[in-house]
């Protein structure tokens, strides 16, 4: 998602539902079904495509694991990744 800049509004409906605008649903990557998240800040309000959201969080948490266990670059993720698959593999051999 590129970062857009523009605003809109909807009208609230009786049972507080509120249509997205197509391109505030286009901006965000929000397709039929998926879901939306609120992050209320004061009297502001974020919509975001909940999957982001989710990711975004995660990503978050994890910030800072890799290192305390060693890696510290994408080759280390790589290398890593490498050497597991032939320690399974190894194991499926033997079985």
């Amino acid at each position: 998602m590129s970062a857009v800049s523009f605003i809109n509004d909807a009208r609230v409906m009786s049972k507080g539902q509120v249509t997205i605008p197509k391109n505030v649903r286009a901006a965000l990557g929000i397709n039929v079904g998926d879901r939306v998240t609120f992050i209320v800040e004061g009297t502001n309000v974020r919509v975001m495509n909940s999957a982001v959201y989710a990711l975004m969080e995660f990503q978050e948490q994890m910030k800072g694991e890799g290192e305390k266990v060693g890696l510290f670059s994408e080759e280390d993720v790589a290398e890593w990744i490498m050497k597991s698959r032939r320690e399974e593999d190894n194991n499926e051999s033997i079985d």
